[in-house]
């Protein structure tokens, strides 16, 4: 898989500082920060090792074991301070130490904090060092290690988080791809590297889908209850809560009359799912017609997680008795383009976001979202420093963005009390003529195309 760029930088740059550093770098599962760590270490001179789920002492032989092997060396004293006094690179070169999903360690054990910190403080091994400790518990990561007043965090001189890839990275890294087929795929497996790499560019949608995730030997079938057992426990109230987000059912009130659980119950699971990023709580952007708005939505934010409970989870039985293009062509074909309406509203708005970087928009965006009314939605609403405005309109599952379309869009902005000074209307397919002949002669109006994009 491609490392991003961005990513590499961010370790080269702590590599070339003077200073001994301490970088911490974190993101879930499949977000290839093992790839990331190859491709940074090769030509550099490394200890690297592997934490993994065990007591105390086992995890301090294991690492012995790794110096002992590495080195050549006979140690008697088992301490982490003792091991870092064996590494070495063998020259003036900087000597750059890794330690992968460190929690395990410190969960446990806080004497390899203290080693760490004295080997970054040259109290241990002389030459210049770098120091990157990793871990995929972006809750631990997050609500331990990084937290206020924790005890770690003041040694840290860099934290880098992996993040998801954009809808532009994932067009680089698909450049044969048309802008659909990257919005279907972006739609279903949202940015995370671990998955693309495993996306079969010889095959159709169709058939990936049937082999990555209805197939039991596919990678990602039940990946979705594996993210979430991960981190949390009690998958089977998460299991409820997901499917019934995912079937609709978006607001506490809605979770509460559908699951049986009380409202405090819902409350605390869903600030877990928040915490770990696989659900979010939906806000209107600020208009006028506040009282028009519908208040406490939930959605999947997770990409994968909500095709999982949107399409899979519902039918687990037949998915066992189906073959995988029967259960694809049964559930998902005939409902997939409205589950990628939401996507596609990403991907616009990501495309306004790069224009704007460009200086290319009537107005200097500051900040954009949504409007989620009680009687409808608007897809896209930016505003400048200066309040001025943009509302988009995206279309992505019709054959035509139709002129009845932009009136529902203008009875919405009446109710968001929203006076746009531009008009912005994507479509995946086509726009009705009338359309096409209005933004000729309008300025305010804005039509953009699949291929624009």
């Amino acid at each position: 898989m491609v490392v991003k760029g961005t990513d590499l930088k961010v370790l080269e740059t702590e590599y070339e500082e003077n200073e001994n550093r301490i970088v911490f770098l974190y993101g879930k599962k499949d977000s290839e920060k093992e790839e990331l760590i190859r491709a940074f270490l090769k030509d550099k001179k490394f200890f690297y090792y592997r934490a993994r789920q065990a007591s105390e002492k086992a995890q301090l032989k294991m690492m012995g074991e790794e110096v002992s092997r590495q080195y050549g060396v006979n140690i008697q004293d088992l301490s982490y301070e003792e091991y870092f006094k064996r590494v070495k690179s063998n020259g003036p070169s900087k000597l750059v130490v890794v330690v992968e999903e460190v929690q395990y360690i410190l969960k446990k054990d806080d004497d390899f904090f203290d080693a760490i910190c004295a080997l970054k403080d040259k109290q241990l091994y002389p030459g210049p060092v770098m120091i990157i400790l990793t871990s995929s518990s972006i809750v631990w990561s997050e609500q331990t290690f990084l937290a206020d007043g924790a005890k770690y965090s003041s040694a840290i001189d860099a934290v880098h988080k992996m993040e998801e890839w954009s809808f532009l990275d994932v067009v680089r890294a698909f450049p044969e791809f048309s802008v659909a087929d990257s919005v279907s795929l972006f739609g279903v497996l949202g940015g995370v590297p671990g998955y693309m790499s495993r996306w079969n560019k010889k095959k159709n949608f169709k058939q990936n889908i049937c082999d990555l995730v209805l197939s039991e030997n596919g990678y990602l079938y039940g990946k979705a209850e594996e993210i979430i057992s991960y981190e949390l426990r009690e998958l089977a109230v998460y299991n409820t809560i997901l499917s019934t987000i995912a079937s609709g059912k978006d607001k506490l009130n809605d979770l509460y009359t559908e699951t049986g659980f009380s409202r405090a119950k819902i409350s605390v699971y869903m600030k877990n799912l928040g915490q770990f990023d696989i659900v979010e709580k939906l806000v209107s952007m600020e208009t006028g017609g506040w009282e028009n708005a519908k208040k406490g939505v939930y959605q999947i934010k997770d990409t994968f997680v909500h095709f999982w409970y949107r399409f899979v989870y519902p039918h687990l039985s037949d998915l066992y008795i189906l073959t995988p293009s029967e259960f694809y062509d049964r559930y998902i074909a005939k409902d997939l383009d409205a589950y990628l309406d939401r996507y596609f509203i990403d991907v616009c708005k990501e495309y306004l976001s790069l224009l704007n970087q460009m200086n290319r928009l009537p107005i200097n965006i500051s900040k954009m979202g949504s409007w989620i009314g009680k009687n409808g939605n608007i897809d896209i609403i930016a505003k400048s420093a200066d309040r001025r405005m943009i509302v988009g309109l995206c279309n992505w599952g019709k054959l035509v963005l139709s002129e009845a379309m932009v009136e529902e869009l203008q009875e919405n902005m009446k109710l968001a009390k929203v006076t746009p000074d531009h008009i912005y209307l994507f479509s995946a397919k086509a726009f009705d003529p009338k359309l096409v002949k209005l933004a000729e002669t309008d300025p305010k109006l804005e039509l953009i195309d699949m291929k624009e994009l």
